[in-house]
């Protein structure tokens, strides 16, 4: 009887290989065929799941942005926490988890550098992928005010904030030896404290 496959398991293999080949030869000497050899599967078997390099990384993006945010959708709304302490967890995760997984970080910053320079910006892309993550923050500030525990804010520039801080750690991690990345937590939650009613009860 034939071994069953998992494909999904495969395909994050090959992914998981990708990356690896990518940050090692660069993203434009890079082809499926050497990722290929190195997963221990034939050309025509990576075809049956990625057309080309470029669709590995779109899938990438997706997988990580769409696993992120499913986890933090489902803390978010499972939890009695203060609105405040809620983000601010969610916060604090996700840079703790860029920080343990700072190879794959760097392959993927790396990736996208590599393509910018080729004419090709993925900017939209990575909005796309996180517009999700932007708008359950609004969400949770706009509960927090009507239940008291944030004051009264512009929610949209506020979750604009936090995003860019994250991204600026994200990269940071990628490419910064000396990133002090209890800093940058200290910072986002100094932050986010601004914020809180209870830091600030007659605001």
């Amino acid at each position: 009887m034939p071994k069953k496959i998992d494909h999904e398991q495969r395909k994050e293999k090959i992914l998981q290989t990708a990356l690896k080949v990518f940050a090692r030869e660069g993203y434009r000497d890079s082809n499926l065929s050497l990722i290929a050899t190195e997963c221990g599967i034939s050309r025509p078997t990576i075809y049956q799941y990625f057309k080309d390099k470029e669709e590995i990384y779109y899938y990438a993006v997706k997988l990580v942005t769409g696993r992120m945010f499913n986890k933090y959708a489902s803390f978010a709304w499972s939890t009695d926490q203060n609105y405040i302490v809620r983000i601010t967890n969610i916060c604090l995760d996700i840079m703790q988890t860029a920080s343990e997984h700072e190879g794959e970080l760097t392959s993927l910053v790396d990736v996208m550098l590599q393509m910018k320079k080729e004419g090709r910006d993925f900017n939209e892309i990575i909005l796309r992928r996180t517009a999700k993550l932007t708008i359950l923050f609004k969400r949770l500030l706009r509960m927090g005010i009507k239940e008291g525990d944030i004051i009264g804010c512009d929610v949209n520039r506020v979750a604009d904030h936090l995003l860019l801080l994250l991204e600026s750690s994200c990269f940071q991690v990628a490419f910064l030896d000396t990133f002090d990345m209890q800093h940058s937590k200290h910072l986002v939650s100094t932050y986010l404290a601004f914020y809180s009613a209870k830091a600030f009860p007659s605001r």
